[in-house]
């Protein structure tokens, strides 16, 4: 069997202890929302959308003969899932994929656009991403797994250094399976694992059970008892905020935290302020204008980006976060399901913001 190659220095080893980061997911943490994220409550790493790797190697880059005027080439439309700014450095590109030779083609492609590292989305339970043999369908197959992490850090080889691998995983398919599906991640030293504490069966039904994100740092440090560099376990599932996140680390021992829906209509979940908090009395809550100000950026910024390729009812799922919890909500946030436009939104906020 091939030799893995060891983790190579690269940010993570810079991050504090413990770091806190940004879930990846899709039609949620796009470019739009990334930059906007980035500017009030940066992480201390960003992901981006997961993208197909077979979509990236096989995407024609010129436009059919029969495009429509507005058609953007399909390898563009894909890119554009992993457009980011300097701003949101150190930023993980996230791939899927069951295949190693289109897994190395992505990887190549992230090296050339300057990201931070990669990362394997290996816990997605989407059916459509199953039936390709990529997402949560890693988990029945070890052998590919590794072959996959295995060509991200060959395609992403430069100079004989190749972009820190991570992999996103879960505990396991129908059940837990750790004890054995960890040890094969771990043969391959990834830089990093998250391990969503659920099953793909149990999807989000279910409180996640961060007793397995213990059981996960016990299974590293025994088999890596020995190496100068070990695999950071990352723990994600139901964090709330960044108080939540401390605690989870002092139950489980983990090296960081990935929250992601808790990111939902608040930007400012990874700010200053709130990493420092002792209590959630000392977190930062945007009022009621910052909130929607905020909001209308984030919808102009969409509408910039995006446009041209995703539909705007995007937006809508997050103007349900963003409009929540103050007297007025209920009738703007109908009001703003009926937007077209970053236009419209924008008339709507004013005059609600007027009668404040």
């Amino acid at each position: 069997m091939q030799k893995p190659l060891a983790p190579q220095t690269s940010f993570w080893d810079k991050l504090p202890k413990p770091f806190f980061v940004l879930a990846p997911m899709a039609d949620v943490t796009d470019a739009a929302f990334r930059t906007v994220i980035a500017k009030y409550g940066m992480p201390d790493v960003m992901w981006t959308e997961f993208v197909s790797a077979d979509g990236l190697a096989r995407a024609p880059k010129v436009l059919a003969k029969n495009a429509k005027p507005g058609d953007v080439p399909p390898f563009e439309k894909l890119t554009r899932d992993l457009l980011y700014t300097e701003a949101e450095r150190p930023i993980v590109a996230q791939f899927f994929s069951s295949h190693p030779e289109n897994m190395f083609e992505a990887a190549r492609i992230a090296r050339e656009m300057g990201f931070d590292g990669i990362d394997i989305n290996m816990g997605c339970p989407d059916r459509s991403i199953e039936k390709q043999g990529a997402g949560a369908a890693m988990m029945k197959d070890a052998k590919a797994a590794r072959a996959v992490i295995r060509a991200a850090k060959e395609g992403s080889m430069l100079g004989g250094v190749s972009l820190p691998v991570s992999v996103k995983t879960r505990i396991g398919y129908n059940k837990d399976q750790l004890a054995e599906w960890l040890p094969e991640l771990l043969a391959e030293n990834p830089v990093a694992i998250t391990l969503h504490a659920r099953t793909r069966k149990e999807m989000s039904k279910v409180p996640a059970r961060w007793e397995h994100v213990a059981e996960a740092v016990r299974i590293r440090d025994r088999i890596q008892a020995d190496q100068p560099v070990k695999t950071l376990i990352i723990g994600n599932g139901d964090v709330t905020d960044i108080v939540n996140a401390r605690v989870r680390v002092k139950e489980t021992g983990c090296d960081g935290v990935m929250l992601g829906r808790a990111i939902f209509g608040n930007p400012w979940l990874f700010n200053t302020q709130n990493r420092t908090a002792k209590d959630r009395s000392d977190i930062f809550v945007p009022s009621v204008q910052e909130r929607l100000t905020v909001m209308v950026e984030h919808t102009k910024l969409f509408e910039k980006l995006l446009g041209d390729i995703k539909n705007f009812a995007i937006m809508k799922k997050h103007y349900k976060a963003y409009v929540n919890n103050f007297d007025g909500a209920v009738t703007l946030r109908a009001e703003l399901m009926e937007c077209a436009n970053s236009g419209e939104v924008e008339l709507k906020v004013r005059a609600f913001l007027e009668t404040l």
